[in-house]
C-alpha cells in the first residue's frame, strides 16, 4: 500500500529520519506547505495518510478515492477531521496514545506556574519597558482539581502533589486505583482553586465547561487546558476572564488553530497562550513517529 507523511515539517522532518529503520515500509514524505483546499492534489494516490495536525474536512479527503487509511499522530483527530464520516466512506483513522504523557503533564505544569505569578504579562511589560510587578498565587496547600484522569491526568498528578497541592478528580469512570480522591464535577468546580483539563474529545464531552459549570467554578480560580480547545465555551470563558470569576487561563489549544492574532483571547492580560506544543519534546515525538510507522507496517489492507 502506498503510504505518504503529507504535513511533515522542519522540526519533525529530523526526527523521522531518526526513528526509520531498514525493514520499514516505503513512507513519503511531504515537506511543503500546501493551502487547505489543496489537499486533495497532495494525498491523490496514496491509500495511507499520516496526519500531523492539519484539518481533513470530509469534502475534501472523499475526492482522494483511494485513501483508506489517516494515521493520526495524536489522540484529537475529532478536532481535525469527522470520523464518522470519514468511516462512512471506507477511511479508518488511526490515533495514537500514551505517547506524551508526560510531556504535556510538564507543559501543564509550565503553563500553571506562569498563571500563578503572570510570568507572561510581566515579560511583556518588562520588554516594553514597565517595571510592575505582580502579586502571584502561591500553590503549595491549594486545590486542584482534574477533570480526566487518563495518563497525563494521572501524571500531572504525581507532579501537583509534589509540590504541595491537594488534587481532587473528576473523572466518568471512576479510577480508585490510583488513590486520588474522587468527586462530582460540582463539587471540583466549587472547590479547586485551579482546574486543569484533561479530557479526550467526543460528542459526550464537547463543550463540557459551558457557562452553567464556569459559573460554578471558585471564583479567582485559575484554568489550565492542555487537552481540546472545544471542551470549553470559548465566549463563556471569555466572560469569566473578563469578570474575574476564572483570574487567569493558560492555554495551549483552541477551537480554531492556528489562533488568530485578533481573536480575544490573544488580546486578554490575563490569559497566558502557546501553540499546541504541549506534547513537542524530542522524546514525545521519537516515540510518537515510531508508533505511527509501525501503525503503517500493520495495515494489511
Amino acid at each position: 500500500m502506498k503510504s505518504i507523511f503529507f504535513d511533515c515539517n522542519d522540526q519533525l522532518g529530523p526526527v523521522w529520519e531518526q526513528v526509520l529503520r531498514p525493514d520499514d515500509p516505503p513512507i513519503d514524505v511531504n515537506m511543503t506547505p500546501f493551502k487547505k483546499e489543496e489537499l486533495p492534489l497532495v494525498i491523490a494516490g496514496y491509500d495511507i495518510a499520516i496526519d500531523d495536525h492539519s484539518y481533513m474536512p470530509t469534502d475534501l479527503v472523499e475526492r482522494c478515492k483511494q485513501l483508506k487509511h489517516i494515521v493520526f499522530l495524536g489522540t484529537g483527530a475529532a478536532s481535525y477531521m469527522n470520523i464518522a464520516e470519514l468511516k462512512e466512506r471506507g477511511i479508518t483513522v488511526h490515533i495514537i496514545k500514551g505517547y506524551g504523557d508526560v510531556a504535556v503533564a510538564e507543559h501543564t505544569m509550565a503553563l500553571l506556574f506562569a498563571c500563578a505569578r503572570d510570568i507572561a504579562r510581566m515579560d511583556r511589560e518588562v520588554r516594553g519597558g514597565s517595571w510592575a510587578p505582580k502579586e502571584g498565587m502561591q500553590l503549595q496547600g491549594k486545590t486542584v482539581g482534574l477533570i480526566g484522569l487518563g495518563g497525563i491526568g494521572g501524571e500531572f498528578a504525581r507532579m501537583a502533589a509534589g509540590i504541595g497541592m491537594n488534587v481532587i478528580a473528576y473523572n466518568r469512570t471512576p479510577k480508585p486505583e490510583l488513590g486520588i480522591k474522587q468527586v462530582d464535577i460540582e463539587a471540583l468546580l466549587k472547590t479547586s482553586d485551579v482546574v486543569s483539563l484533561h479530557l479526550t474529545l467526543g460528542d459526550e464531552t464537547r463543550g463540557f465547561l459551558g457557562a452553567e459549570r464556569i459559573a460554578l467554578m471558585k471564583h479567582g480560580a485559575i484554568l489550565v487546558n492542555t487537552a481540546r480547545g472545544a471542551l470549553v465555551d470559548e465566549q463563556a470563558l471569555i466572560q469569566a476572564l473578563k469578570s474575574g470569576i476564572i483570574r487567569h487561563a493558560g492555554l495551549d489549544v483552541f477551537h480554531s488553530e492556528p489562533l488568530d492574532a485578533k481573536s480575544e483571547l490573544a488580546q486578554l492580560p490575563n490569559v497566558t497562550l502557546s501553540s499546541h506544543a504541549a506534547f513537542r519534546t524530542l522524546e514525545a515525538s521519537q516515540t510518537l513517529l515510531r508508533r505511527a510507522i509501525d501503525i503503517v507496517k500493520s495495515i494489511k489492507g
